[in-house]
């Protein structure tokens, strides 16, 4: 049976910026943890991270063969691995698999990698899906690992929040 992610994904109340401020700060806390250097696994957990821990991974590339090897899979991300999306090649991928596509794209590019998208479900809700993955290294040198944090949100399917209202001048009465 396939995971509920209402929950997961509702955020009532959390302003759309939320997704970027989570993957911002997984950035900054990457960069001043490195230091000049590529910051280790225990070097960014060491950073204040509030509860992004929850949709945060990481990945040991060196035991990753053909499928990533996660050494950490926070809470709230770990029920996103029977959760699966639909599409002519997406139906047997899992949301799971979906934030983890990336991982190889950071160690290629030595920095942190960005993604969005918009995810169709196979029950045909939308997911307005963001992550970003960042390199890691147990000496500082060689990229050995890769961290990422995942934000999502469903897509709102009603009237948009901001709407062009009618521009007319008011009397006092109305002031």
């Amino acid at each position: 049976m396939l995971s509920d992610i209402e929950e997961l994904f509702a955020h009532n109340g959390v302003v759309q910026g939320a997704d970027r401020r989570v993957t911002r700060r997984i950035i900054d806390a990457w960069a001043r943890a490195a230091r000049g250097r590529f910051p280790s696994w225990a070097a960014l957990r060491a950073r204040p991270l509030g509860g992004d821990e929850n949709w945060m991974f990481a990945v040991d590339l060196t035991k990753s063969t053909g499928f990533p090897y996660f050494t950490y899979v926070g809470e709230k991300l770990s029920k996103l691995s029977d959760v699966y999306l639909s599409g002519e090649e997406d139906w047997t991928m899992s949301l799971m698999e979906k934030a983890t596509e990336d991982i190889f794209a950071a160690a290629s590019l030595e920095g942190p990698h960005e993604r969005s998208d918009t995810l169709v479900l196979c029950d045909g809700r939308r997911v307005l899906f963001r992550s970003v993955t960042v390199p890691l290294a147990d000496d500082g040198e060689e990229v050995t690992h890769i961290a990422g944090v995942v934000y999502g949100r469903f897509a709102t399917s009603g009237r948009p929040s901001l709407v062009a209202v009618e521009n007319r001048n008011l009397d006092a009465t109305e002031i």
